[in-house]
């Protein structure tokens, strides 16, 4: 996995990575913003609902040509049910999904691509979305002015070594 990242969102520290210029985003550390303990079954109760499935699906369907729809069509029929329950890694292993990560360990917990993400946060709150999408674009703004700084430093050292006298 790549060098995680941290942002801060309405007082709650929300680690975020990127990987093959995909970002992925803790929704591990967005669901303490609704309650600290047990954040497991705040991602498992929105990921039992009809929209969430229906969003990760579409997601999947576009971006993933290994996607199992046929599997999804059987998520999709079931949620919404009282007795229908559904956690990332049951998702992730029935359908090949890669919008969605389940890392175990010290530095694990459940990532979803930014798209994902930010569907999550909807759920969780429309404030709690607005300020995560916020930083988030923030965080993307300092790294384009970290790149950029470091081409024009690069650019300038090339200039002023002379080659191959």
């Amino acid at each position: 996995m790549a060098k995680t990242k941290k942002i801060e969102v309405n007082g709650r520290e929300i680690a975020l990575y990127s990987t093959n210029s995909e970002d992925f985003i803790s929704l591990t550390d967005m669901a303490r913003y609704r309650k600290s303990e047990r954040t497991n079954y705040i991602i498992q109760n929105w990921m039992r609902t009809r929209s969430a499935i229906e969003f990760c699906g579409l997601w999947e369907q576009l971006n993933n040509p290994n996607f199992k729809s046929i599997e999804f069509d059987a998520f999709k029929n079931q949620s919404g049910s009282n007795s229908f329950a559904l956690t990332p890694q049951k998702w992730i292993e029935a359908t090949k999904a890669i919008g969605i990560q389940s890392k175990s360990g010290r530095y694990g917990g459940t990532f979803a691509h930014r798209d994902i993400a930010f569907e999550f946060a909807s759920w969780i709150s429309a404030e709690f979305k607005f300020y995560l999408i916020k930083e988030f674009q923030r965080l993307k703004e300092d790294e384009i002015e970290q790149d950029a700084s470091i081409r024009l430093s690069n650019e300038y050292f090339a200039c002023e070594i002379p080659c191959g006298n």
